[in-house]
């Protein structure tokens, strides 16, 4: 059995937990602003991904994406970064993960589709460790930062629905990376009086947009097609895991009781909603 499939998946995986650490290392330490590290997460993205979609196409340049899901993306990555300003790295990815399957999901309902009892128990219970991680208490994350990262999540959310049905993912994500530059340029003008940025802050936004999103995303679309929709689905609940991981190793991020609680019912709700779907029978 070849190794690359599980190798590339996991690359593409950790790439996207370290999406979460990049930017809580640089904004917890101030060194760059959010909107400035927004700014140059975006551009390096698009570089990347644009040059990899130009490759791909044998020199053709690509023209996917539209303005509309440039501007989800935009307040995704705004939100996000702004929320790292005040969240751990774990505490952020459950809160944009929960966010995003909760978009998804509310998305399929409002056209019709119906959730099975196991479903509506994984939903229910998704939504109680959100809520449980929310409510007032010494190990609360801050509910600014919390309500932005909500705010992100849903931007993504959006982001991911728009997607869909994509002739080229790749080309779609850098023609969309490209659309969002300006609106991060703009967004930095405007908030040019908080602007600062050193070496290592401008480092770790390159790190995010070049790395963990220009190559995780297309890591992530070339097994895409190899994997089942539900395992596509499932393996995502890891990225949680990895940012928990990762900031109790690289961030020393202690996680609490209250996170722990939070993340065993989100994930796991979650793995419900996915894994309890009806499969279709073969005709």
């Amino acid at each position: 059995m070849s190794l690359r499939l599980p190798v590339l998946t996991v690359l593409s995986l950790v790439a996207f937990a370290a999406n979460s650490l990049l930017c809580r290392a640089a904004l917890a330490q101030g060194a760059i602003d959010a909107a400035t590290f927004t700014t140059v997460r975006l551009a390096s993205g698009a570089i990347v991904l644009g040059a990899i979609a130009w490759y791909r196409a044998a020199g053709t340049k690509p023209r996917n994406g539209d303005w509309m899901s440039a501007l989800a993306l935009f307040a995704y990555a705004l939100g996000f970064s702004y929320a790292y300003m005040q969240l751990p790295a774990a505490t952020g990815a459950l809160l944009l993960f929960g966010a995003v399957q909760a978009t998804m999901i509310g998305s399929g309902l409002a056209k019709g589709e119906r959730l099975h009892a196991w479903q509506v128990v994984g939903l229910v219970l998704a939504c109680a460790g959100l809520v449980g991680l929310l409510l007032p208490g010494l190990t609360a994350p801050p509910l600014a930062g919390a309500m932005l990262m909500l705010l992100a999540g849903i931007a993504w959310g959006i982001y991911s629905l728009r997607g869909r049905g994509a002739t080229s993912a790749l080309a779609t994500t850098a023609g969309n990376f490209l659309r969002a530059v300006p609106m991060a340029l703009l967004a930095s003008v405007f908030l040019v009086q908080d602007a600062h940025a050193d070496a290592a802050g401008i480092g770790c936004a390159i790190l995010s947009g070049a790395l963990a999103s220009g190559v995780g995303y297309a890591i992530w679309y070339a097994v895409l097609p190899a994997l089942k929709a539900t395992s596509a689905a499932t393996l995502q609940l890891c990225v949680p895991v990895l940012a928990a991981i990762g900031g109790l190793a690289f961030l020393h991020e202690a996680p609490t009781l209250r996170l722990v609680v939070a993340s065993i019912a989100v994930l796991g709700g979650i793995a419900l909603v996915i894994l309890s779907r009806p499969r279709r029978v073969a005709t």
